[in-house]
């Protein structure tokens, strides 16, 4: 783990707002010249099919298929669950989220360990991908109990905090859902039908010192997916949340002992970096009337991050972050 970051510890340190949000859009802008390079090549030089025509075909009925046809760097939901068999017969949107649920509970040895998961209905996840776009970047504390951090006023904290750097990507839709699944003969959806669903959207977290040491080389702790596949159909976004496992462990995963497996955060740190989201990501609900005072704070800090970043005060953040 990276070391505890008190708040008057970053202001020492001299991180400027200005130069982490440049860094980040240096990285991102990297990346993605490096998809559109090995998309290029992709079509240039077509890979030969590496199972025969009968394999595919089981493949597509099964719902495995384990990589898109486009040039997005995510895993499809056919590789996760079967989504033929659920379009095939009727499902509520209760019961895909609960199989969804079950789904993970049973991972690593049926400890569930590593992983999170939620869904999302369709026009929550819709605020959080526009408000997603125009604000990509944020920066989410976790407390760490057991010691005292000094913040700039003189105050001092119950406790420290360590902060996470909170970036989104944001990729191609995926194909509508059917009961036969995707033509595996197919080297690319068609626009029409993937226009029909929402950008499927990616969340990494990174401890914001090792962001600042190695930045577009720094290891993700968390990566949360949102698929997006069943929005028309049941109205739902699907949410899955993988934890880093440490180096050391990472290969026992597999496994039916995952005792001594070690990840690089805790189920709780992740799904409190996961609420971070919402509360950042999702203010501006008319409805949410009790909570208005509280959305107007988180949009507050999110626009002052990347707009007005002479204005963004730390002790802000820590003091909205324990109060929600």
């Amino acid at each position: 783990m990276s070391p505890l970051l008190p708040l008057a510890g970053i202001t020492r340190q001299g991180l400027e707002l200005s130069e982490l949000r440049t860094r980040a859009k240096e990285a991102a802008h990297r990346k993605e010249v490096a998809s559109v390079k090995s998309a290029r090549l992709s079509q240039a030089h077509p890979q030969r099919l590496a199972k025969s025509p009968s394999e595919l075909v089981r493949s597509k009925v099964s719902g495995t298929s384990s990589t898109r046809k486009d040039s997005s760097p995510v895993k499809a939901l056919e590789s996760i669950i079967n989504v033929p068999r659920l379009m095939s017969t009727p499902h509520t949107a209760e019961q895909i989220s609960a199989l969804w649920t079950t789904y993970h509970a049973s991972r690593t040895g049926g400890t569930g360990r590593g992983f999170i998961c939620a869904s999302v209905p369709i026009k929550l996840y819709d605020k959080m991908l526009t408000t997603g776009k125009q604000y990509p970047m944020f920066v989410i504390p976790v407390s760490r109990e057991g010691s005292s951090a000094v913040l700039p006023e003189d105050r001092e904290s119950a406790a420290a905090h360590e902060f996470y750097f909170l970036q989104w990507d944001f990729h191609a839709p995926p194909l509508l859902p059917s009961a036969t699944g995707p033509d595996p003969f197919s080297r690319a959806p068609p626009t029409s039908n993937a226009s029909a669903l929402p950008q499927t959207a990616t969340v990494l977290f990174t401890p914001l010192q090792e962001y600042k040491l190695r930045q577009s080389f720094a290891t993700p702790y968390l990566i949360l997916t949102f698929y997006p596949d069943f929005a028309k159909t049941h109205g739902i976004v699907l949410l899955r949340g993988e934890i880093t496992p440490s180096a050391a462990t990472a290969a026992v995963i597999p496994g039916k002992d995952t005792s001594t497996t070690r990840f690089l955060l805790s189920q709780i740190d992740a799904q409190l970096l996961a609420m971070g989201v919402q509360k950042f990501y999702l203010w501006g609900d008319e409805s949410a009337d009790s909570s208005e005072k509280g959305d107007r704070r988180a949009e507050k800090l999110l626009r002052q991050f990347h707009e007005h970043p002479e204005e963004f005060n730390w002790a802000d953040l820590l003091e909205h972050a324990r109060l929600t």
